[in-house]
């Protein structure tokens, strides 16, 4: 359970960092409500989904089969991990302001689908964070899978917070550049000291 929780504790950051999920998201709830941003979650989560089929089928496969092919995609996954660590602490010292565009699709459940099922990165992230903790022995696939549920839950509890909260709290069109500048710096600490524990064990 502590590997799990330790999961968890790493892909928080990237959860928190905006991509385009989360600003297709966030664009639903400042162009209509959070009940739109909730429904363009459902459509995100689903997304990745897919994404956790298909590396927990690919994933386990290699670890049977090719043995140095994971040692390379899990150290690979470390050296994603830490450039993702050095561009978010980089931002902390950027003159750039995160602005969410007013938006509202008529189909928000099949938009975030597609939107999380086409976005590189979703599937990037798989590839570079489950390998680490996943063990050779049990059962890979089950492993993988776990891993993925526990991400997708994660992604549905902070997107839908998130919506819930903006939708609350104001009608900005942007979010405080220093608050996210706070985001930004602390989620950079956490995924580089993941990425040196990696390494270490």
């Amino acid at each position: 359970m502590s590997v799990y929780a330790l999961f968890a504790l790493t892909i928080i950051p990237l959860i928190f960092t905006p991509g385009p999920d989360m600003l297709f998201i966030l664009s639903q709830v400042m162009g209509k409500d959070a009940k739109s941003g909730i429904m363009a979650t459902i459509g995100v989560c689903s997304g990745y989904i897919v994404h956790s089929v298909l590396v927990a089928l690919g994933i386990a496969a290699i670890i049977v089969s090719f043995p140095l092919l994971f040692e390379t995609i899990r150290w690979l996954g470390i050296a994603y991990l830490l450039y993702l660590a050095f561009n978010l602490l980089k931002s902390v010292f950027s003159q750039n302001q995160l602005v969410i565009e007013r938006k509202q699709t008529s189909h928000p459940i099949r938009k975030g689908f597609l939107t999380a099922l086409l976005n590189p990165k979703g599937m990037l992230i798989y590839f570079a964070i489950l390998p680490q903790f996943m063990s050779k022995s049990g059962n890979t696939i089950s492993q993988a899978l776990i891993l993925s549920t526990i991400f997708i839950v994660l992604c549905f509890v902070v997107y839908s917070g998130l919506s819930l909260l903006l939708a609350k709290l104001s009608q900005k069109a942007h979010i405080d550049e220093r608050k996210q500048k706070w985001v930004d710096g602390g989620s950079g600490v956490l995924l580089a000291l993941a990425a040196t524990w990696l390494i270490a064990n």
